[in-house]
């Protein structure tokens, strides 16, 4: 049984990493970073220099930036200069309007923002903003999380710090007071999903509120690729039904088609990643639509795809070379079967066929494009659970599956963490140096 302590401190930690956030979490983290820069500075900056990591620069290069039908870095380091608050974490742009996307242009037309890469810190989430105006300059650092600040300074003097975001090993740090490690298995995942209160886990339910909305904007307007409305027009309808499949794909895809391509609309977030609490979601409410389960069974269900991604990304990192999707759709799929009525060895089934055919996706940036790994990841997911509900499953005599789940899902983030670096470098370069 579960103590109540270690209860709380899941919940906490859920609380922290499930989170809204409008756009693409890599180049509003620059816009944050920025903003904070700026708040210390006390005034417009004359020059913003930025270092960030290959990572965050792969992931920002190619996405649209909300409000401003503009793709890539320079405007959200303008926004987050000119109109941005640090204190609305990772909505800092959400009082971005016309006027300030127009004085945007200028600012970036005045050759004021100059992007560097970071190569000597071997973080692969590393932002380092540098502002200045006249004889008076400020920095800030964001360094492992999205949202967490390493460093801040005014005119070579050190500033407070404000609160911090979990480490990635599971350590809860909260206004600078370390929490009791949460030391997570997919069998606590489990265990903590079923047996808390479900008053304490209702909060989950504002992933699904946010996360519907992103889905019905990408329905009604014509963002990225639009691969969600093709999968709701004649044309998808026709190939591939009007079956629940086919609506958790197109929901899916619909709200990644938005948060991608810069709609204005915020997302809950997963482990820093918007398409990550899109993925870890949206499958899980769909299904539980169509297949009539009840409120508690959502919400339970919902805990444990969150949960399972959360876990999986502390191995894993917060960024890597790895597509998130695997992550999240792994959660899913996990949150389906126990839809499906399943129990805890069918969600280990589940992983397990999970791990076994998405491992080594490749994650080449954020960008509109993306709705398709989520669709992919999440076709996979659905089958995963089909398979797992009929005792079926990848066995470990085949690739990289171990009989214990959870050495299972290691050796996934390890491949994504570790065995993909150079892969990883490979894409960067690619990316780079188009022609």
């Amino acid at each position: 049984m579960m103590t109540q302590e270690t209860k709380q401190a899941i919940i906490t930690l859920i609380k922290q990493q499930v989170v809204p956030a409008i756009g693409c979490t890599e180049p509003i983290a620059v816009a944050l970073c920025v903003a904070k820069a700026t708040e210390l500075l006390g005034c417009r900056p004359e020059r913003i220099d930025l270092k960030l990591s290959a990572n965050i620069l792969k992931n920002a290069m190619g996405v649209g930036i909300p409000g401003t039908g503009m793709v890539g870095l320079p405007i959200a380091v303008a926004l987050g200069a000119l109109i941005g608050k640090s204190d609305y974490g990772l909505e800092v742009l959400r009082d971005s309007n016309r006027n300030a996307v127009e004085e945007g242009k200028k600012y970036i037309a005045e050759n004021r923002i100059h992007i560097s890469l970071e190569n000597d810190d071997p973080d692969k989430l590393y932002i380092h903003a540098s502002v200045t105006a006249g004889e008076h300059s400020a920095e800030a650092v964001i360094k492992s999380h999205h949202t967490h600040f390493v460093m801040l300074s005014k005119d070579g003097h050190d500033m407070p710090l404000p609160g911090r975001a979990p480490k990635c090993d599971g350590t809860l740090q909260a206004d600078g007071t370390t929490q009791p490690e949460v030391p997570l298995t997919l069998r606590m995942v489990y265990d903590f999903a079923i047996e808390t209160d479900l008053e304490d886990l209702k909060f989950i339910l504002e992933a699904k509120r946010l996360n519907e909305g992103a889905a019905l904007a990408g329905l009604k307007e014509n963002y990225g690729h639009q691969l969600g409305k093709t999968m709701c027009s004649p044309l998808g309808r026709g190939i591939m039904g009007d079956s629940i499949f086919s609506k958790i794909l197109s929901v899916t895809s619909c709200a990644c088609d938005a948060r991608m391509a810069g709609a204005m609309v915020p997302v809950m977030s997963n482990s820093g990643s918007g398409n990550q609490g899109i993925c870890a979601t949206l499958p899980v409410v769909v299904f539980a639509q169509e297949n009539h389960n009840t409120e508690e069974e959502l919400v339970r269900a919902l805990i444990i795809s969150n949960l399972t991604a959360i876990y999986i990304k502390q191995s894993l990192g917060a960024l890597s070379a790895l597509c998130g999707c695997v992550v999240a759709s792994t959660g899913s799929s996990c949150g389906i079967t126990y839809l499906m009525g399943g129990t805890y060895e069918q969600i280990c089934y589940s992983v397990k066929n999970m791990v076994a055919n998405l491992t080594g996706m490749i994650c080449d940036g954020a960008k509109p494009s993306c709705a398709l790994k989520l669709t992919s990841g999440v076709s996979t997911a659905v089958m995963s659970a089909m398979l797992a509900m009929q005792h079926k499953y990848v066995t470990s005599v085949e690739g990289i599956i171990d009989d214990d789940v959870d050495r299972c899902i290691h050796n996934l983030t390890a491949i994504g963490s570790k065995g993909m670096d150079i892969t990883d470098r490979y894409v960067l370069n690619i990316m780079t140096h188009k022609s």
